[in-house]
C-alpha cells in the first residue's frame, strides 16, 4: 500500500468525515472504497470480461509453431549488423 497526501475542500471533508463517523470507518478507507469503485470498476465484472478473451486466438495457425512465428517477426538484417557491429 502506499501513502498520499490529498487536499479535500471542506464540504468534502465534512461529507467524508460524517460518513466515516456513521460507518464507523475511516475517511481514507471511504476513500480507497471509492477510488476502487470508480477505477478499478467491479472485480466480477472484470473477470467476467478476462475470461470471455481466454483461448480467443487458439485455433490461429501461427501459434501452432511459436518458434517460426517469432521468427517470421524478427525476419531482417538486424542480427547481420549486430554482429558486424560487434566486430567493429
Amino acid at each position: 500500500m502506499k501513502r498520499t497526501q490529498l487536499y479535500l475542500d471542506d464540504d468534502l471533508w465534512n461529507a467524508l468525515h460524517v460518513r466515516a463517523q456513521s460507518q464507523r470507518t475511516s475517511v481514507s478507507e471511504l476513500v480507497r472504497q471509492a477510488a476502487r469503485e470508480r477505477y478499478l470498476g467491479d472485480l466480477d465484472e472484470r473477470r467476467k470480461a478476462m475470461q470471455a478473451v481466454v483461448g480467443i486466438w487458439k485455433d490461429r495457425d501461427e501459434f501452432y509453431d511459436p518458434e517460426k512465428y517469432i521468427r517470421s517477426l524478427r525476419r531482417g538484417r538486424r542480427l547481420e549488423r549486430l554482429e558486424r557491429l560487434r566486430k567493429s
